[in-house]
């Protein structure tokens, strides 16, 4: 029998396991707080000027500088203080503008931001960019978090984003992210799964498709559920039917003509996405070929230009504001509670039958 004001022997003796288990974090916590400015200069044989100009995103120092405080911050585990009052804005930063893909996830990210009270600014990266210029942009302007499109962060970049306490969340991965890492995505495998379900159930046999960048994990997983769905219905993968692509009209474009002279032409083609699938209806086009009559097409993603083409295209539809949206609560979620548990978000792909599909002749 034990009263408020004295604990028992079995309770005493839980706040104590509770205690030692708490006092390594606690000590963790301390040693990490311990980490200055003044330290990461000593250590780099710079001044305090200079590396506080590097945390900020100033251009006045030298790349040997950067690397050397750089090093320093990421071999340290620094992290910067939280300061009082959260900037209002959130950084996008993609490959590649060109596409409608990214467009749909800008208008998700923007809309989802002014639901928080926030804005959202762009920085595109060209082929040959400097990759540490978008890193000095964003510190030096202040920003709530980062948000990464088809992009796979290095260690070193992702150590940076760490000592500067920005959160940050990458939609699409290139790779597998890894648990640190929170990420959001789409259930890639099931669609190219769905897609290719769809053309067998009509009756297709010779179904090509037209990948995506082989790098990309949503392109290797689009195909893994295509080769997937022909299994399961008896039918093996022809090599020859399996083309290359970039995600863009050029490569659907030229990689349907490729088909289209084979000995054996394919009656469906599943397209990595809907940029692709555009490039093969106008190749059936031009080589008079019937669409859904003499070949169907389904694409991936379900950008707005799908519903409105001749035919309206059948494709696999990506929640790519939602996924958006969820980025940007990701962050808010991150920055309010000060670096909440890494997550890694799959949303549900869904198949749109339109005009482009129908039984083979």
């Amino acid at each position: 029998m034990y009263t408020r004001d004295m604990p028992s022997q079995g309770l005493h003796k839980e706040l104590e396991a509770l205690q030692v288990h708490r006092q390594p974090l606690q000590r963790r916590k301390r040693a990490r707080r311990q980490v200055t400015i003044a330290q990461i200069a000593a250590q780099s044989g710079l001044s305090t000027a200079t590396v506080s100009k590097v945390l900020n995103g100033k251009p006045d120092v030298s790349p040997r500088t950067r690397a050397l405080v750089q090093d320093a911050l990421l071999s340290s585990g620094y992290r910067r203080r939280a300061v009082n009052g959260a900037p209002s804005l959130i950084d996008i930063v993609f490959n590649d503008f060109d596409s409608p893909w990214a467009v749909e996830i800008v208008r998700g990210a923007a809309a989802a931001a002014q639901a928080e009270g926030l804005t959202v600014a762009l920085t595109a990266l060209s082929e040959g960019d400097e990759r540490q210029v978008w890193f000095d942009h964003i510190t030096s302007r202040g920003t709530r978090g980062v948000i990464l499109l088809l992009s796979q962060l290095t260690e070193r970049q992702r150590g940076e984003l760490v000592a500067r306490d920005l959160p940050f969340v990458v939609i699409d991965p290139t790779a597998e992210p890894g648990p640190e890492v929170s990420s959001v995505g789409a259930t890639n495998w099931l669609g190219g799964l769905a897609a290719t379900k769809h053309l067998v159930d009509l009756g297709h046999e010779r179904v090509a498709i037209i990948t995506g960048p082989p790098e990309l994990l949503c392109s290797r997983a689009r195909f893994d559920g295509y080769r997937a769905a022909l299994e399961r219905a008896g039918l093996s993968v022809d090599e020859r039917l399996v083309r290359p692509g970039d995600f863009r009209v050029k490569a659907g474009y030229e990689q349907a003509r490729f088909l289209f002279n084979l000995s054996r032409c394919p009656t469906a083609i599943f397209a990595g996405n809907d940029l692709s699938a555009l490039g093969v209806l106008r190749a059936a086009r031009e080589a008079g070929l019937r669409v859904p009559e003499d070949l169907s097409v389904v694409g991936f993603d379900d950008i707005p230009l799908a519903e409105w083409s001749t035919p309206s295209l059948t494709t696999v539809r990506q929640p790519l504001l939602e996924m958006a949206a969820v980025a940007v609560r990701t962050l808010v979620e991150a920055a309010a509670g000060g670096g909440s548990p890494k997550r890694r978000v799959e949303l549900a792909t869904d198949l749109v039958v339109r005009e482009s599909t129908t039984a083979p002749r």
